[in-house]
């Protein structure tokens, strides 16, 4: 049992570990792309961040709210709800069988994860704000 505050860190941790790695990802093979396509594979990127600016902002937001509905004290696994678990699991895998398939071409993985990559690092400092908190 921890104190609950602590599950805020955990939280950022679990979504900030990934989206660092990703955005490292995601950058990288930007260099691998040619200059000519380097237009189109940033306003491809731009919309990957928005989309999920909007979709993590929300998914966030009902996390917080669920630790902070939690006793002072609690156990690790209930940082997330069961449907947050799951969630974690599911991109967990489709990022490693989005690694295994070869075809898949560099400017998506350019442009895919240099936009999940940073959003998954704002979200994680979302989780830190209730936890800086007084």
């Amino acid at each position: 049992m921890v104190p609950r505050r602590y599950l805020y860190f955990v939280a950022a941790l679990i979504w900030g570990a990934p989206g660092i790695a990703i955005a490292l990802k995601g950058i990288n093979a930007y260099g691998l792309v040619q200059p000519s396509q380097l237009r189109w594979l940033l306003v491809a990127t731009a919309c990957v961040i928005v989309l999920f600016f909007c979709i993590f902002r929300r998914v966030t937001r009902r996390y917080i709210e669920h630790i902070a509905t939690l006793p002072d004290r609690c156990s690790l696994h209930q940082t997330f709800p069961l449907k947050g678990w799951v969630l974690i699991l599911f991109m967990i895998g489709l990022g490693l069988a989005l690694r295994f398939i070869p075809s898949i071409p560099i400017q998506f993985t350019a442009s895919f994860y240099s936009g999940l990559g940073p959003m998954l690092i704002l979200s994680s400092m979302w989780f830190i704000v209730p936890m800086v908190r007084p």
